[in-house]
């Protein structure tokens, strides 16, 4: 029925109700300068892990350079866990709430990525579209058009690079472990001075894949769905490694630290003397704000240690899709990812090509001298590929099971 044959009440009460709903539309990634014109005065809900105070504080300048730049408010909801997030968008779908979802954009990578791409849950592809996303030089970069094996294809974009890393204090010890089997025998003769996160906090999740990696003689079956392969005969050396471990380890592998962070408190306690982390200039910073001594120094094993690229994704029922664009085109300008890498900051590596930028961006990433607490600039030359996200998810079930500590 055409409107105009309405009566006048009921032609006012669907004028009203246009006017509160959210735009169905999806806005076009191609044209920019009109999701620019659609994120003005909205509000985006990103949901992003927050137990790091030097994320929380890098978000909080993100929050107020997009305020004053783009007119887009940005609420930072901090998460312990990403898959709970993930559980929201799910829930969501199931209630038939297709356009007016609580998240607008999401930290995530992983298996988490690969669960919302299996449940058809984000919006896209949008990311190749951003106009800072050619300076990730993705043709000579594949890691940023890459998650855990799987190929984003635009449903998310690239914002920060995360290696292991791992950090003694070299008054103690004067020579760090560089494999696997090293560890195990410097952790007999320096019981209770080593530790990994509890599973299946992601930094310890990554221990068990560093260690996985080094310990099976079945490596190519990582990178295949788990279902492919034959779980137990692939992880015998890891149980039997963690079996070995657990004794020598920080209260005698009874109880676990919670996360990263928490680990490098224990080190700041000076209840252990070496440690790791996924962001390499962890220890670096660390020292800079008198949270860690200066004797403490960084390196990686001598066969590599594991790396990924951290990205953020829209939910397809994001209510504030333009604005979420718009941010994370902004993650992506040299100007963020330069503040990202800063040491006063985060000191979470750059996606960005930084060869190929001008001379005037380039500069935006000078720091001056290295700290001595950094890696030497070609440490981390030698990246460990992720395996496939389905092993991530198997190894955290089966070690509850067999060790399931709080």
């Amino acid at each position: 029925m055409p409107i105009k044959h309405l009566p006048l009440r009921l032609t006012l009460a669907t004028a009203m109700l246009a006017l509160a709903s959210p735009t169905l539309a999806n806005p076009a990634p191609d044209d920019w300068q009109s999701v620019l014109a659609e994120a003005e005065g909205q509000t985006v809900y990103w949901n992003a892990w927050g137990g790091d105070t030097r994320t929380n504080r890098y978000i909080d300048w993100v929050a107020k350079q997009m305020q004053a730049q783009y007119d887009v408010e940005v609420a930072h909801v901090k998460l312990d866990d990403t898959g709970s997030a993930v559980a929201r968008v799910l829930a969501e779908k199931q209630a038939d709430n297709n356009d007016d979802g609580s998240i607008d954009l999401i930290w995530i990578n992983g298996e988490n990525f690969a669960a919302m791409r299996e449940s058809d849950l984000l919006f896209g592809p949008f990311a190749e579209s951003l106009p800072h996303f050619a300076l990730t030089n993705a043709t000579d970069n594949p890691e940023v058009v890459t998650d855990f094996t799987l190929p984003t294809e635009g449903y998310e974009s690239p914002w920060g690079k995360a290696q292991i890393t791992f950090y003694y204090d070299s008054a103690q010890t004067e020579t760090p472990p560089q494999d696997m089997q090293a560890l195990l025998a410097w952790a007999k003769d320096n019981p209770g001075q080593f530790s990994y996160p509890r599973i299946p906090d992601f930094t310890g999740s990554t221990f068990l894949k560093q260690a996985l990696i080094e310990l099976t003689d079945q490596e190519k079956a990582l990178y295949q769905p788990v279902s492919e392969s034959d779980f137990e005969t692939v992880t015998e050396p890891l149980w039997a490694y963690l079996d070995a471990l657990h004794p020598h380890l920080w209260r005698s592998g009874r109880a676990f630290p919670d996360s990263g962070p928490n680990l490098r408190t224990l080190m700041s306690d000076g209840e252990l003397s070496l440690a790791f982390s996924f962001y390499p200039t962890d220890a670096a910073v660390a020292v800079m704000e008198y949270e860690l001594p200066e004797s403490v120094r960084s390196y990686v094993l001598e066969g590599g240690t594991l790396g990924n690229v951290h990205f953020v994704a829209i939910p397809y029922n994001s209510p504030h899709k333009a604005g979420a664009m718009v941010l994370a085109n902004f993650l992506l300008s040299p100007e963020a990812q330069a503040q990202k890498q800063s040491l006063a900051m985060w000191g979470d590596r750059s996606v960005l090509d930084i060869e190929q930028l001008d001379a005037e961006n380039q500069a935006l990433f000078e720091q001056g001298d290295r700290h001595p607490s950094e890696l030497p600039a070609d440490a981390l030359s030698n990246t460990l590929p992720e395996p496939h996200p389905s092993w991530m998810t198997a190894l955290q079930d089966a070690w509850l099971e067999r060790y399931g500590v709080n």
